[in-house]
């Protein structure tokens, strides 16, 4: 298959199956900074319900940005961002339902792996029993339930950002925000958990949105990569991966994967060059 060009997503009408809905739709989105810095122009995507995309770009072309305005953290100057099957608060406001795992563990070195997970419970309100039996089943999903009561001191790099995925899963999001999580860890370690992370992903009903500026793990994770010029941020091209999961080390080998990332690397190359 070929690059896809990015278009304007249509409107959606009121009738339209609920399944059908994306789970985040960002339309003619830019932001411009208070020094006046234009950092995403006319972003517009409907990110699927439990989708896995990936942005990828050159340095400083809003990818973080994007993710940002998505979780609220910061506000677009235009455009707009709707959640078509968020529950509505009583101002009218919706609910993101949203988990946010930064490139950085962000652990709290005083706790243990499990407290740490526990947090966003408690701070919701939920009972200590529960939030700690809820804490206990998502290390078990990332594969340390083991180091429940180990200190972030005593854990290694990848650890760190299991207990931060658990941290994120948790309060069961609809969509899992990831900036570059493991870009600071070693080769296998990434591997491992690349494939970890699809595994908990195929067997939850999330939506992730995945920041990287690896060409090849953006391929093997995700369903569609989206392609990023230069700043201001804009979408070049979405280039799907056409192949089934779960995805392995056969899968690395395989012409559909070399062929997408060549396809990348040379649109990545277009978007570097446009500074």
């Amino acid at each position: 298959m070929s690059v896809v060009p990015l278009r304007v997503p249509a409107a959606e009408t009121a009738q339209e199956p609920l399944r059908l809905k994306p789970a985040v739709r960002l339309t003619k989105v830019s932001k411009r900074f208070s020094n006046g810095t234009l950092a995403v122009e006319d972003f517009s995507f409907a990110f699927p319900q439990h989708g896995f995309i990936s942005l990828l770009g050159p340095s400083g072309c809003g990818k973080s940005t994007i993710l940002r305005m998505i979780a609220g953290l910061n506000r677009p100057s235009s455009g707009r961002i709707d959640w078509p099957n968020a529950v509505h608060d009583a101002a009218g406001q919706p609910e993101r339902n949203l988990a946010f795992v930064f490139q950085e563990a962000t652990l709290m070195p005083w706790a243990t792996a499990i407290a740490n997970v526990m947090l966003p419970l408690r701070l919701a309100g939920v009972s200590k029993d529960e939030a700690r039996e809820r804490s206990q089943v998502a290390l078990a999903q990332v594969g340390i339930d083991d180091f429940a009561n180990a200190y972030p001191r005593e854990l290694s790099g990848g650890m760190k950002m299991r207990v931060s995925i658990a941290r994120a899963i948790v309060e069961r999001p609809r969509v899992l925000l990831m900036d570059e999580p493991f870009a600071a860890l070693d080769e296998i370690t990434r591997f491992k958990l690349n494939k970890d992370l699809l595994r908990l992903w195929q067997e939850s009903n999330f939506t992730v949105v995945f920041v990287t500026h690896s060409v090849f793990e953006s391929v093997f994770l995700s369903q569609h990569v989206l392609l990023m010029a230069a700043r201001p941020g804009r979408v070049m091209a979405r280039v799907p991966v056409d192949a089934p999961y779960p995805r392995d080390e056969l899968f690395r080998t395989s012409a559909v994967y070399n062929e997408r990332c060549r396809m990348v690397l040379e649109l990545l190359g277009q978007a570097s060059g446009h500074d």
